[in-house]
């Protein structure tokens, strides 16, 4: 820019001394840093403000499975150690059935207990996947219908997800589980060993589920925290992704899965205040009463109404309250999910009481 612009004598001429040519060379020289930082300075926001959107966190959710007395705990520990050891410092926890003292020959006894098993580890699961840590779960986890809702947590959750599989033949891990035994260590009643291995299903990277799968081979190379696909576990689980990163699959929640998740959120929602309006019900008339019997307990229309024979204190209806919660969302597990209106949840729990309290 020319110094005459500048200048508030406007009458400068172009025949002005060369100190002058000068001066106005140094003006313009003094100028330019300016807008040059400027322009440096708002091209590196720029590219920080597009680049850090992309760059995702490493949490993510592991599926440990094999046959049993596979090697399973061990590669569980050593990825654990592995996860610990990296430069990420990642918060890993590892959910099995010892986390809650169960005996694995009662667990796996008969069909019940063995899903009574799988629910209290899938509920605990969902409680734990987020996007602050790393969850390892350390089980048989031998049928791929349960794999998948693991992976289901996991989309849902919108974190990375994966499959550590301890890939040993039948009669290695029959030998493992007698010399377990023989040292009087936790291991399975040849019975429930039998049948766990004769219904293991091999997880196939081809299945969203089984994918990515890092396989190991304990009894040929070992488990170590160096051991190849713990290497590579622990490297698919750690390094950033950006939107430009093919080798790195982040689950991404649908509109399914978060309408499900908050469907199931309401439902509680509305049967707890269901539920705990029809026990207020029943307390007011019992007052109004004098702790005499109560029949025909009115709640409104389109509701039945409650028909109680004798007397019923607060902890017992408390404790019938705490059942029938339970008992709706057990069903709910293999059948249609509890009601997730305020009316549909006092029409059960009413028809509950009635069978419970009400005279046969």
């Amino acid at each position: 820019m020319s110094v005459l612009s500048k200048n508030p004598n406007p009458s400068w001429s172009h025949s002005s001394s060369t100190v002058e040519k000068e001066k106005k060379a140094s003006d313009s020289t003094i100028s330019l840093p300016s807008p040059t930082v400027e322009r440096f300075s708002s091209k590196e926001h720029l590219n920080t403000s597009q680049t850090k959107p992309h760059i995702s966190t490493q949490m993510a959710l592991v599926v440990i499975c094999g046959q049993p007395c596979s090697g399973k705990s061990t590669a569980a520990v050593c990825l654990d150690g592995a996860l610990k050891d990296s430069e990420s410092k990642l918060t890993v926890r590892v959910i099995d059935e010892a986390s809650f003292h169960l005996d694995r020959n009662q667990c796996y006894a008969n069909m019940t207990e063995e899903k009574m098993l799988r629910g209290v580890l899938r509920s605990e699961v969902d409680r734990s996947v987020s996007k602050d840590s790393i969850i390892i779960v350390d089980s048989l986890n031998s049928i791929k219908g349960y794999r998948y809702e693991l992976w289901c947590l996991a989309r849902a959750a919108g974190i990375r997800y994966c499959v550590l599989f301890c890939d040993v033949e039948e009669s290695h891990c029959r030998t493992w589980n007698e010399q377990r035994s023989e040292n009087g260590e936790a291991s399975y009643d040849d019975k429930i060993f039998e049948d766990l291995v004769r219904r293991f299903e091999k997880p196939d990277r081809r299945n969203r589920w089984d994918s990515p799968l890092f396989e190991l081979w304990p009894f040929r190379d070992g488990i170590e925290k160096s051991s190849a696909a713990i290497s590579d576990a622990v490297s698919y689980l750690t390094k950033k992704a950006d939107s430009k990163t093919r080798d790195i699959k982040i689950l991404q929640p649908t509109i399914a899965t978060k309408s499900a998740r908050f469907s199931e959120a309401n439902s509680l929602y509305e049967m707890d205040r269901a539920t705990q309006e029809i026990i207020n019900a029943i307390v007011e008339a019992q007052s109004q009463a004098v702790g005499g019997p109560v029949n025909g307990i009115s709640l409104g229309q389109g509701l039945a109404p409650i028909n109680i024979s004798k007397s019923v204190g607060l902890p017992e209806l408390r404790r019938l309250r705490r059942t029938f919660i339970k008992l709706t969302g057990q069903t709910s597990l293999s059948g249609p999910p509890p009601p997730s209106d305020s009316d549909s949840a006092k029409r059960m729990f009413v028809d509950y009481l009635n069978r419970e309290l009400g005279s046969a």
